[in-house]
């Protein structure tokens, strides 16, 4: 095994309030008889600056899970949650080098960064020895082992989540070429419905909560709660 397994008696669901947001605050407008080009001018750019920087829901397909999915989770503030059915070494741009994946989640555990990691086997060897190098993630990183899983599920900051067919591998989320990487396709969203579902989902794993009644656990060499 790797990390740090979760530990049951502290967690408790965090998406009861991963849906409110505060209210978006009226733009206030003055009403004249006449406005000019330049007011008028002013005024769309006021609405442009107030509009998000991203769509709110995004399809996502091959190399775009690189752009807009793992270049994301660099910008994550306080909580990172990733569930992948298979896991492998994955590295990501560096300047004209590349690093791994697994150096960007160590810094984000060093600013305080809360990362789970649900994944349903053990990764590879060179993982591994890439995981050794990062102390940081031994702390600062949780996760669990559930061979049910097959959803992949990465949620950002209890804001938005990514959902789809990409496991956290160099050919499904990585930086693999267009001619050499999996065709794969998800759903990028800050819709608050959409993330509430997703982060319920995890969550649900996460507590253990289908473990009772599970009859598959003669396959789980690392059940969750024990």
């Amino acid at each position: 095994m790797f990390g740090k397994k979760k530990t049951t008696e502290k967690k408790t669901s965090s998406t009861k309030n991963s849906s409110k947001k505060p209210a978006a605050k009226k733009l206030a407008t003055k009403t004249t008889k006449a406005v000019s080009k330049t007011q008028t001018q002013d005024l769309a750019e006021i609405i442009r600056q107030k509009q998000p920087a991203e769509p709110e829901i995004q399809y996502i397909a091959n190399e775009d899970h690189y752009d807009k999915v793992i270049e994301k989770i660099k910008d994550c503030k306080k909580t990172l949650w990733i569930g992948t059915a298979d896991i492998k070494d994955l590295y990501v741009k560096d300047g004209r080098g590349t690093k791994p994946l697994l150096e960007v989640l160590s810094d984000l555990a060093k600013r305080g960064v809360e990362i789970r990691l649900i994944h349903a086997k053990e990764p590879g060897p060179a993982f591994r020895q890439d995981f050794d190098k990062y102390p940081a993630l031994i702390e600062g990183m949780e996760r669990v082992l559930c061979p049910r899983v097959h959803f992949k599920i990465i949620v950002f900051d209890l804001k938005t989540a990514y959902v789809g067919s990409a496991n956290l591998t160099g050919a499904g989320l990585g930086m693999k070429g267009e001619n050499t990487r999996n065709f794969e396709a998800g759903v990028l969203s800050s819709n608050k419905d959409f993330v509430k579902n997703a982060a319920e989902q995890f969550d649900s794993v996460w507590m253990g909560a289908h473990c009772k009644g599970c009859r598959r656990k003669e396959f789980c060499g690392d059940p969750i709660g024990v």
